[in-house]
């Protein structure tokens, strides 16, 4: 897994990145309308959060094989980015255009786009990964 400093520094946010999106995955899924303002009202909106709770998974456990088996990792890196990078640009596009969200969407704004910058860090830092 983490053997020293360099491979903390690489996998550092692929970590913080599963702590985070795989719990809130199972609230996306199952528990919308208890931490988010989010109260569907038909089977499709249900059947939406549910495809969104399994998406969120799929990439926790591509990033989880990527910290515990280096060939994999690139993959994890750059998937990780783009998953971040585009969450927080949807959210700063909703931002403009439908006004300031919950606190947590805000500070998940800036926690996203942090960990997607941060792995753009990383690929170039690591040009050899």
């Amino acid at each position: 897994m983490i053997k020293n400093e360099t491979d903390f520094i690489k996998k550092i946010h692929l970590i913080i990145s599963v702590c985070i999106v795989f719990p809130v995955s199972f609230s996306y899924g199952f528990y919308s309308d208890l931490f988010f303002d989010i109260h569907p009202k038909s089977i499709d909106e249900l059947n939406f959060l549910k495809s969104i709770m399994l998406l969120y998974i799929g990439f926790s456990i591509l990033w989880t094989i990527g910290i515990f088996n280096n060939k994999y990792l690139k993959v994890a890196l750059i998937s990780n980015m783009i998953f971040m990078l585009c969450l927080s640009l949807g959210r700063l596009l909703s931002l403009v255009k439908d006004g300031i969200p919950s606190f947590a969407y805000v500070f998940g704004t800036f926690a996203e786009l942090f960990l997607g910058v941060y792995g753009i860090f990383i690929l170039k830092r690591f040009k050899r990964i």
